[in-house]
């Protein structure tokens, strides 16, 4: 009898348990895509992390780009993070011509700013703009309990900084953090995805 009782209570302590290590997964799950397109003339400072688990689990990913001259790149990265299941998925092309640049001598008070948060899903994305000399911008922002979708196509003669950051809850890790200063001349596009949806739905740029 003490062996029924003790095997019962055995199992009413681990029902919860297991539910509960399933609520952390599910709660882990991170999924990002991002598509983004560039052509610059000046200096610029960049870098982008990926990982799909802390410590020395999961997968790493580390790429930047420093220094003045004139890029032409486009890069395309996905990142499927928890539930037992990693992978970082990255493609760069580029081409980089180095050019010394040398900042106008006046500089406008003219800027612009957004900043979008999405507590739900965990993703915030920002970009601002100053010293604007030409600023031509078409930004898209949709989010909901379930996705979120960034979309930037801007043109512009000015100091930009766009940044990104994707981490589900605060027992995650960040799946993706991106930041970027542009100083120059510069034609940036990007569209990022994150959430509980399919995260294939983006076209390319």
């Amino acid at each position: 009898m003490r062996g029924i009782l003790l095997l019962t209570l055995i199992m009413l302590l681990a029902v919860p348990l297991c539910c509960a290590d399933s609520v952390a997964m599910e709660r882990a799950l991170q999924n990002v895509t991002e598509h983004t397109w560039m052509y610059f003339q000046g200096y610029m400072d960049e870098t982008r992390i990926f990982q799909t688990e802390p410590g020395f689990s999961g997968q790493k990913l580390v790429v930047g780009t420093r220094g003045s001259g004139t890029v032409s790149r486009t890069q395309h990265s996905e990142i499927y993070g928890g539930n037992e299941y990693d992978e970082v998925s990255f493609n760069e092309w580029g081409v980089f011509d180095y050019k010394p640049y040398n900042p106008p001598l006046t500089k406008s008070d003219l800027k612009n700013a957004l900043c979008a948060k999405n507590y739900a899903v965990g993703s915030v994305f920002s970009e601002s703009y100053s010293d604007i000399r030409d600023l031509v911008k078409d930004t898209n922002i949709y989010q909901d309990n379930q996705i979120s979708v960034y979309s930037i196509d801007t043109e512009l003669q000015g100091t930009a900084r766009i940044g990104a950051r994707v981490q589900r809850d605060p027992n995650t890790v960040p799946a993706y953090v991106m930041g970027g200063t542009y100083v120059g001349q510069l034609n940036y596009r990007s569209d990022i995805e994150t959430g509980n949806s399919s995260i294939l739905t983006l076209p390319c740029p």
